[in-house]
């Protein structure tokens, strides 16, 4: 993650943070939309390591909606499946014609909800699955993983 850190702040984004071994960073830069951010730093992750790395920028405001609208508030640990885009109608009738036992899920703008009762561990409806079924890039992370990524965000705040 040191590395990846400082890929990151060789494209001169500052207060550059990690969380956990999974990708996750945290950064500031006001000069770029999140596709042109995204861009760059597949291009540049593409060029050090040789190998290409999907990656999906969320501003603290999309974590802070996903968290507020989250519909399973009572639930000790859902799960956040953060989408790349809007899926396409016919794609969500597809995610939708799935169901396994013991495993919910609730699509609210770009980000899917979900309750594993049995673990996560063990999900049939899992990241993979999700994006094939709806055709775009997403990533996951736990509720705890997201609330500290915002909180890692408050740097941006004046």
């Amino acid at each position: 993650m040191t590395d990846l850190k400082s890929l990151y702040q060789e494209l001169g984004f500052a207060n550059v943070q990690t969380y956990i071994q999974s990708g996750n960073v945290v950064f500031e830069c006001k000069e770029a939309s999140p596709i042109q951010l995204q861009e760059m730093i597949f291009d540049k992750i593409e060029s050090h390591y040789g190998f290409e790395v999907p990656n999906l920028i969320l501003t603290p405001a999309e974590i802070e909606t996903a968290l507020s609208d989250n519909p399973y508030p009572n639930i000790e640990n859902p799960y956040f499946t953060f989408l790349s885009e809007n899926p396409k109608q016919e794609n969500i009738n597809a995610l939708n014609s799935i169901s396994f036992d013991n495993e919910f899920f609730e699509l609210i703008g770009k980000v899917i909800y979900s309750h594993y009762p049995n673990g996560a561990g063990r999900a049939k409806m899992n990241n993979n699955l999700i994006e094939r079924k709806l055709k775009i890039r997403a990533t996951s992370r736990n509720l705890n993983t997201t609330k500290k990524l915002l909180e890692m965000t408050k740097f941006t705040e004046d």
